[in-house]
């Protein structure tokens, strides 16, 4: 089966240990300054809360992990040490490619 491209990143950002809420709410306001201007920028194309812990998931639109990385580390949480992402790439659904009458590409 042909390998899915990777089209988007899903970062899953959780606080790291050892900090305090209060330490995390006092960043927050900046955080969600940057964090809105990657979206107007398109960078950033869906984001989410993380249900039963804290934390966010974005949807990036980049196609490579280490420029989500770099991107998600300058915010002022990832400068502060105080918030890690899983970053993991993702692309078209690849098993419908199974469907009846679908013809692989050459």
């Amino acid at each position: 089966m042909k390998t899915t491209p990777t089209t988007k990143i899903l970062a899953i950002g959780t606080i790291n240990p050892g900090f305090e809420q209060s330490q995390v709410h006092a960043v927050l306001p900046q955080e969600v300054r940057e964090t809105v201007d990657l979206y107007l920028d398109g960078k950033i194309e869906q984001w989410y809360s993380l249900q039963g812990k804290p934390g966010v998931a974005f949807i990036i639109n980049v196609t490579d992990p280490a420029v989500a990385h770099e991107m998600l580390e300058n915010l002022p949480l990832g400068k502060a040490h105080m918030m890690s992402f899983e970053l993991i790439p993702i692309g078209p659904l690849n098993p419908l490619r199974l469907l009846q009458g679908m013809q692989p590409k050459p």
